[in-house]
């Protein structure tokens, strides 16, 4: 079986390292924040490149929380992209905004920044483009959009750890940038965390207030927050995972290059890559017509594979309630038909790749 990802040969790779950390962890006696999460902290804002990083319980709660530090809330509207994991636009909701839908660049998958405007109402607060499948979405529009009309542009790159725009990692482009450390991340914990950059040191402390009761003095509440805290230990993993994250990058960009050049003349749809990006390769998404067949014969020739994401957010039933008719978002729709994610990950031997999934993929087309 070649699987999808291989999350128990990520810790195998790194298992002295990740086990030293972790019982440094548990000899310390801090088991809540503290130093641990400081150092990672001041670490990964290091590696974004930025003045700020703020450990928070999940990347959900990234979001959830950059909205409020914002201030954004009810009768607030919030550009989203109709594609995307339906996260994007359950942060939104939970501040009791309005989530406004804007279709993806069919190319790309990523949000089309020549749609945005014509969605920007009175009520619109904030532009929040996701940096799909590792690659980064077209910022410079975006930000330019979001200055002309006074707005906060928040990055949802949960899936997007080292991505670079134009020569510039991802992680203070816009107001504040959200990050997952779910594992199977290219960054991932043993378990949930994420966190927040920014250039802001105002934005960050309130950040840093919420996720921790509302409060930056101990039973001194200013606000009501929530309990939403990187976990030490999950922290220690990531610390070390950091360390090799760019060589895993790296691993990941050959697999990439691999499929990109065996299935070139497949009869699949490709991902594209702008030429003023540097995607991470979370995920490798090709798109068929005849999906289904493709997945069942791969399935047969024991190859894992997934769908991100077989339900656009308009069509779930958490969003009913907004009323979007059956036909809309079309590009949105059809992508969630086609998209077929292959293996992709560090540990993935890309001689697998060459002499077994791709000819597999080519041996009925």
């Amino acid at each position: 079986m070649i699987p999808f990802l291989d999350l128990g040969a990520a810790y195998r790779e790194l298992k002295p390292q990740i086990d030293a950390a972790v019982a440094r962890v548990l000899e310390s006696g801090w088991y809540i924040l503290g130093p641990e999460v400081e150092a990672f902290e001041a670490e990964w804002a290091a590696y974004c490149d930025t003045k700020c990083a703020v450990g928070l319980a999940n990347g959900l709660d990234a979001l959830t929380l950059a909205l409020r530090a914002l201030e954004i809330g009810p009768g607030d509207e919030v550009i989203v992209p109709s594609n995307t994991y339906i996260a994007t636009w359950l942060a939104v909701s939970s501040v009791g905004a309005t989530p406004v839908p804007v279709e993806p660049d069919a190319a790309t998958h990523n949000i089309d920044p020549s749609l945005i405007e014509a969605a920007i109402t009175p009520r619109t607060r904030a532009l929040l483009p996701v940096h799909l499948y590792g690659q980064p979405a077209d910022l410079d529009p975006i930000l330019d959009i979001a200055q002309r009309h006074g707005l906060r542009v928040i990055e949802d790159a949960a899936q997007a750890h080292g991505a670079a725009y134009k020569g510039r990692r991802l992680g203070g482009h816009g107001d504040i940038v959200c990050w997952s450390f779910y594992p199977g991340k290219n960054l991932g914990a043993l378990g949930d965390g994420g966190a927040i950059t920014t250039n802001d040191s105002d934005l960050a402390a309130r950040v840093s207030m919420l996720r921790n009761y509302g409060s930056r003095e101990k039973y001194v509440n200013e606000v009501p927050g929530v309990n939403s805290r990187l976990d030490p230990v999950q922290a220690a993993v990531l610390r070390v995972k950091l360390k090799v994250l760019d060589d895993w990058t790296e691993r990941r960009r050959a697999i990439a290059a691999i499929y990109l050049e065996g299935l070139k003349d497949s009869g699949l749809i490709l991902p594209h890559v702008p030429e003023w990006v540097a995607p991470v390769w979370h995920l490798f998404v090709v798109r068929s017509t005849a999906r289904e067949e493709l997945q069942a014969q791969l399935v047969q020739a024991e190859i894992g594979t997934l769908i991100h994401y077989p339900i656009p957010p308009h069509m779930q039933d958490a969003y009913a309630d907004l009323g979007f008719d059956a036909e809309a978002f079309p590009i949105a729709r059809r992508l969630a038909q086609e998209v077929l994610s292959l293996p992709m990950g560090p540990q993935l031997d890309t001689s697998v790749v060459k002499n077994q999934i791709v000819p597999e993929i080519l041996r009925n087309d």
